[in-house]
């Protein structure tokens, strides 16, 4: 169990979007948070870790794919409670947009952190359950359309 001290602030965190045709990358969760759910690779920024740099190592680690070029893309203060309003996880996430380096794998393996990990196209992303912040950043992207029914 965590102590109340480790949330005081929030720690920082990195994912990354790669795009391949009308492709995204998505990993299923192993761990808390958003464990069993569907995201974009990512994880804790390392102490010292410039954020690209912890973008990229996220990536490689729990796909076994190479990404180069990250660029910012949204950020997000994901914070969660417990019912007696206790603070059980706090990230201030950065989510990056990458692309794939051609000289690298394109397949990806699940490692790490990951369950699995894949290449889905729109009609299949929009039945996976994933995080809102996931689900924003797609529809932001134009890879999924905007849905009435937004719960995950």
């Amino acid at each position: 169990m965590s102590s109340d001290l480790e949330f005081q602030q929030p720690r920082a965190a990195v994912s990354t979007i790669l795009v391949n045709g009308a492709r995204v990358l998505l990993v299923k969760r192993a761990n808390p948070p958003a464990q069993d759910l569907y995201a974009f690779p990512g994880g804790r920024v390392d102490d010292g870790e410039a954020l690209e740099d912890a973008a990229l190592r996220e990536l490689r680690e729990e796909t076994g794919l190479i990404g180069k070029a990250p660029l910012a893309f949204k950020s997000y203060d994901l914070k969660e409670v417990d019912t007696d309003g206790r603070v059980t996880s706090w990230f201030s996430l950065t989510v990056f947009k990458a692309t794939l380096d051609p000289a690298g794998p394109s397949r990806p393996i699940a490692s790490d952190d990951a369950l699995e990990a894949g290449w889905f196209g729109a009609q299949d992303v929009e039945e996976l359950p994933m995080p809102p912040s996931v689900r924003e950043c797609l529809v932001e992207l134009g890879l999924i359309r905007l849905s009435l029914d937004t719960e995950s």
